[in-house]
């Protein structure tokens, strides 16, 4: 992998992607969860550490890292982090509503990150990296917003995570998925289990 992609100053192209034409990319998610699950995607910065949050949230039942918002049908990492392809690095969650309540997946994801800064976390730089809450049902959407105007009052600063329709969900390579959990780079393995509150340790 390379550590410059991963810093979001990977090679650019010289003409960006034309989003008028991207009806494929930029339509809904057309996935459906398992039967009683409900989808939401997250957008926190690298992807790896906000997946292993919520994988250990009681209630959630699968996460998958993958791209999203992006103008660019079935993107590759190396593509996304062009900078050129406008997608998202995002966790999309399926979880139970009967033992996962959203306004609980909310506090994760603005425990996660800063969702003040810009196109950034931390060394993480660039528009793949963007915060925010990509939302299935009218419900989810009014939840974040009540959530977004809370944690705006807490952190008295302006928040500028965006709150938007999901969009179709590229899944990412595999060596992405639970990248943490598996061991990432060095072959130390975190935590899964539910309710863990063991510091997450994001590497390469």
């Amino acid at each position: 992998m390379s550590w410059l992609n991963k810093l979001g100053f990977g090679a650019r192209t010289d003409t960006p992607m034309d989003s008028s034409s991207s009806a494929i990319p930029q339509g809904p998610d057309t996935d459906i969860p398992a039967p009683g699950q409900q989808f939401v995607q997250f957008g926190a910065g690298c992807f790896w550490g906000v997946e292993l949050a919520f994988q250990r949230v009681p209630g959630v039942t699968k996460t998958e890292v993958g791209y999203s918002q992006g103008y660019l049908d079935n993107p590759t990492y190396e593509d996304i982090c062009s900078g050129n392809t406008f997608h998202s690095e995002v966790v999309r969650v399926q979880y139970d509503p009967k033992e996962c309540n959203f306004d609980t997946l909310l506090d994760v994801f603005w425990d996660r990150h800063d969702p003040t800064t810009l196109n950034r976390q931390g060394n993480d730089v660039g528009t793949q990296y963007r915060s925010g809450i990509y939302f299935y049902t009218p419900e989810q959407e009014k939840a974040a917003l009540e959530a977004r105007d809370r944690q705006q009052k807490i952190l008295n600063r302006n928040i500028v995570s965006e709150i938007l329709p999901a969009k179709k969900f590229y899944r990412a390579e595999e060596y992405h998925q639970q990248y943490l959990a598996k061991g990432g780079r060095f072959g130390f393995r975190q935590s899964v289990e539910k309710g863990c509150n063991d510091p997450i340790r994001c590497y390469g």
